[in-house]
Parts: C-alpha cells; sequence; structure tokens
C-alpha cells in the first residue's frame, strides 16, 4: 500500500488531506510540532475513517527529527504542508517566516534525496500572483511581487522545487496554488482552528455567529466590484484535501503546477448572505478602511488541474458556509473544547 508523509499535517488543510488519503487506501504518516494546530485533529481523523494515523510531533525545520520519520517508514511521497501562513504576522515577524518556511523545505528535499523518496506535493499559494487582477488566473501567468513575506515564502519555495526536481531524474513535484479554503469535514469533527485573532474572512463570520466575537470587520466597500467588497475565489476545503490525493495519484517525473479553486469569484457580501441564510444566523458587521495589498478581484482557471488531474471542485458556497458552521457550532472554541 502507498504510503505517505503530510508535513503539517494536523492543521487545517493537512487534517482533512489526511482524511481523504486514507479514504482512497493511502497511508499517511504525519508530523506536526502543532505551534498552530492540536494533536485532536489527528484523533479525529481516525474517527472519522476508523483508520490509524503514525503521528510525530516534531518540528520539520529539525533534520534528525525529520530523518527519523524516513527511517522508520518507506514513503512514496511528501505532501509539504508546514510553515508558518498568517499573512499580517509575515510582515511584523519576516525572519522568522523565512527561517521557518524555507528550512522546512530544504530539510525535506535533503531528506527525500538521502532516502530516494521522488515525489512531493506543496501546499502552494495564490500569493505568488502578486497584487495582479488580470483574472481569473492561469498557472501561466507572472508570479512575484507579493505583497508580504508569507508569500515570498511560497514563491522561493515554489523555485527551490523547481530547481531540485529538474536537477534530479526520477522525481516529480506538483505545486498546488489554492486559493481561498474555507468549510469544514461535514461531520463537523475536524476543521478550521487559528490561534488569536482569525486572519481569513471564513473563520471570522463564525466566529462571530457563535459569539466568540462581536462584529465582523469588513474591509473595503469601494473597490471596483459589483457590490464594492473584494471577490475571491473560495474553495471548500474538502474538495481542495481530495485536489491532492489527485496530485499524488497523478504524478510523473518533472514539475507541475496546478490551481485549485472553484473558477468562480464570490464577494465578501455574497459569503455573508450566504452564511445568513443557510444557517439562519445574524452577523453583525462594520466597513473599516481597506487592509494594505488586498486586491479588488481574484480567482481561479482551474482547468488545467480538471483535465490533468481529473479532479474538480464540486461544493458551493451554501456547502462551505454551512460545514464551517456546523464544525464552529459543535466546536465553539475549536480543539480547546
Amino acid at each position: 500500500m502507498a504510503k505517505v508523509l503530510l508535513t503539517g499535517g494536523a492543521g487545517y488543510i493537512g487534517s482533512h488531506t489526511a482524511v481523504e488519503f486514507l479514504e482512497a487506501g493511502i497511508d499517511v504518516v504525519v508530523v506536526d510540532n502543532f505551534s498552530n494546530s492540536s494533536p485532536k485533529a489527528i484523533k479525529r481523523v481516525e474517527q472519522i475513517t476508523g483508520k490509524s494515523v503514525a503521528l510525530y510531533e516534531a518540528d520539520v525545520c529539525d533534520k534528525d527529527a525529520t530523518r527519523k520519520i524516513f527511517d522508520e517508514h518507506r514513503l512514496d511521497a511528501v505532501v509539504h504542508f508546514a510553515g508558518y501562513k498568517a499573512v499580517g504576522e509575515s510582515v511584523k515577524k519576516p525572519v522568522e517566516y523565512y527561517r521557518n518556511n524555507l528550512d522546512s523545505a530544504l530539510v525535506v528535499c535533503e531528506l527525500m534525496r538521502e532516502y530516494d523518496v521522488r515525489g512531493i506535493v506543496f501546499s502552494s499559494s495564490a500569493t505568488v500572483y502578486g497584487v495582479s487582477e488580470n483574472v481569473p488566473f492561469k498557472e501561466d501567468a507572472p508570479t512575484g511581487g507579493c505583497t508580504n513575506p508569507y508569500g515570498w515564502t511560497k514563491y522561493m519555495i515554489e523555485q527551490i522545487l523547481r530547481d531540485y526536481a529538474n536537477a534530479t531524474p526520477g522525481v516529480s513535484a506538483t505545486l498546488l496554488r489554492y486559493f481561498n479554503p474555507v468549510g469544514a469535514h461535514p461531520s463537523g469533527e475536524i476543521g478550521e482552528d487559528p490561534y488569536g485573532e482569525p486572519n481569513n474572512l471564513a473563520p471570522y463570520v463564525c466566529q462571530v455567529a457563535v459569539g466568540r466575537l462581536p462584529l465582523l470587520r469588513v474591509f473595503g466597500n469601494d473597490y471596483p466590484t459589483p457590490d464594492g467588497t473584494g471577490v475571491r475565489d473560495f474553495i471548500h476545503v474538502v474538495d481542495l484535501a481530495k485536489g491532492h490525493v489527485a496530485a499524488f495519484q497523478h504524478m510523473k517525473e518533472g514539475v507541475r503546477t496546478y490551481n485549485l479553486g472553484t473558477g468562480h469569484g464570490y464577494s465578501v457580501f455574497d459569503m455573508i448572505n450566504a452564511f445568513k441564510r443557510v444557517n439562519n444566523v445574524e452577523i453583525p458587521y462594520k466597513i473599516v478602511d481597506r487592509r494594505p495589498g488586498d486586491v479588488a478581484t481574484s480567482y481561479a482557471d482551474p482547468s488545467l488541474a480538471n483535465s490533468e488531474l481529473e479532479w474538480k471542485a464540486t461544493l458551493g458556497l451554501d456547502d462551505m458556509c454551512r460545514d464551517a458552521y456546523n464544525w464552529q457550532r459543535k466546536n465553539p472554541n475549536g480543539y480547546r473544547d
């Protein structure tokens, strides 16, 4: 049976991806230092799937600790999620972001080479497209011009993996550029649990809905969009997780890049209104100034992933809002309940 290592696999996207790999009959090994996640997530993955997960508490930047995992398991591929991911924090702590995110990627590459593991799927981001609004984004659109250190780390790791794969015969590197993951597993057992104030729209809306936060701040209503609020390609995290399984199943030698999105843009007000309607809850909000670096409109052209990976997002905005609220209502304080 195939076996993959999920670095940062206890996080929001990693835990959902673990479920989809296990349900596809692929074994998973998870390594996480729990700096922004909880071991409870993996316990719940096991409950959802009825399968066991080999879980290691370690920092992927620690090469000796990570080597132990490569030593103990014959791995077919690595899915690399591990990394700091808060855009605002990255502006305040650029050195920490570059050190952590680049070091973890380099350690993974070194150990893959040492143990002859030939496949890697990388958790990249639409932030690599910078502030361009030439939508929808196709994979051959210009990259760079990132607006924050977090985005630059994704851009740099993409380049590291391209160079590594091009220099190493037999290696497959698949770069998955996510748009805006939202929602939760329909069981409500795993979901997004940000530490501190949420950085993203959906968990913020959820926390307002359950009373953890008093109101939602909407950053700008004067964009050149249909209702004045920013438009984004929101994708259900279960669809996104299935994209990683598809990427693993379609690995080929060399480097491939895919957008994972729905191909449809939803505004902030679209999200708020769908959430209120689907869940029958009120979401008080106030309009505040735009955030620096935010663009008016960003959404994917996912047609390459649709054709080459035989993958397509099937869940809509209503599904995202229903599942996100189901998770938050069942777990008002996240994994700390």
